[in-house]
């Protein structure tokens, strides 16, 4: 219930106490709506990456470009560690030969216009 006051103009002005505890369970009733609702429909909960060079025993080389550019973005920068999936042994040594690769324009620098 507010408590109204009035001014010179006669227009009732409500207190701010009660108003705060009016925003109060206005933010509990909304913070507990959007816990609700947003459980599977809005996240995809992606699992753990394995890097591909650990279970295929094999090494990243400049010379094969095929697979050198899965790790490569359409904009054409070195994906990172955590969109790669790459260990941090295999992510060095991957960026080192898609560098070797550039150079040797197997790979290109930018991607075409």
């Amino acid at each position: 219930m507010a408590v109204t006051r009035t001014v010179k103009s006669k227009i009732p002005v409500a207190s701010k106490e009660p108003q705060a505890v009016e925003n109060k369970k206005v933010a509990q009733v909304t913070e507990s709506e959007s816990s609700e609702g947003s459980t599977d429909s809005k996240r995809k909960v992606a699992g753990k990456k394995y890097c591909q060079f650990d279970r295929s025993k094999t090494e990243p080389h400049y010379w094969d470009a095929s697979s050198l550019r899965r790790f490569i973005s359409d904009r054409g920068r070195i994906q990172p560690r955590a969109r790669s999936g790459a260990c941090a042994k295999h992510q060095r040594k991957l960026s080192k030969e898609i560098k070797r690769a550039r150079f040797l324009a197997l790979l290109p620098f930018t991607p075409r216009v």
